[in-house]
């Protein structure tokens, strides 16, 4: 695996070092959680991507952030780690 080095774009002046979120080795059983940001065309994506999810039989859940221009709200973060095991970000235009 090679190494690679992920910044966080909301202005941080000085990177800090992040573990990577451990990955589950199958969604088989996990409830999948698709975070559109409210850019444009972030719904299509997730609309694709939910159709793929519940052919397999997976659970999924959505969520909207208010607007793309801030970060998550604290009340939507806690909701989202409290009803699913993972989640996909759109981050589209």
């Amino acid at each position: 695996m090679t190494d690679r080095l992920l910044l966080d774009p909301t202005s941080e002046r000085t990177p800090v070092e992040r573990e990577r979120a451990p990955r589950p080795d199958s969604l088989d059983g996990l409830t999948i959680g698709l975070l559109d940001i409210a850019k444009a065309q972030g719904d299509v994506f997730l609309d694709r991507v939910e159709t793929l999810f519940r052919e397999r039989g997976l659970r999924v859940e959505r969520f909207r952030k208010p607007t793309f221009t801030k970060p998550c709200p604290p009340d939507l973060s806690r909701a989202i780690a409290d009803r699913v095991d993972v989640v996909v970000e759109a981050l589209a235009d």
